[in-house]
């Protein structure tokens, strides 16, 4: 598995929907921000991604600002670069930012779902 580049909000809308049947997970990732950087490496080597049934989508902040807004929108979170969101059934079911992105934490919620 790897990352869903989400360019439109168009993507981020029908992803919002699938989250009905599957978990999406939204990563907003600057790609000029070391600890941005640093917490999406550390988010990758944990394997999430490989071991999941889910679709995780990666958004470049710095060209896609507008689909972070309205990610902001649709969860009701504040806005935090790094930040990873999971919805199911239109709901955040976790949130985390910086270096509280845990991905072991992640895969044992997704774990649950399954």
């Amino acid at each position: 598995m790897s990352w869903i580049n989400l360019s439109s909000i168009s993507q981020l809308n029908e992803s919002f929907l699938s989250s009905e049947n599957k978990p999406q997970l939204y990563f907003k990732h600057s790609t000029r921000c070391i600890i941005s950087k640093m917490a999406l490496k550390e988010f990758e080597r944990s394997g999430v991604l490989n071991r999941l049934n889910a679709d995780f989508y990666l958004l470049d902040l710095l060209n896609y600002r507008e689909i972070s807004n309205e990610i902001t929108k649709l969860s009701n979170l504040e806005h935090q670069s790094p930040q990873a969101i999971l919805i199911k059934n239109k709901s955040v079911i976790y949130a985390a930012s910086h270096s509280a992105i845990d991905g072991g934490k992640l895969e044992s919620i997704l774990e649950e779902l399954q």
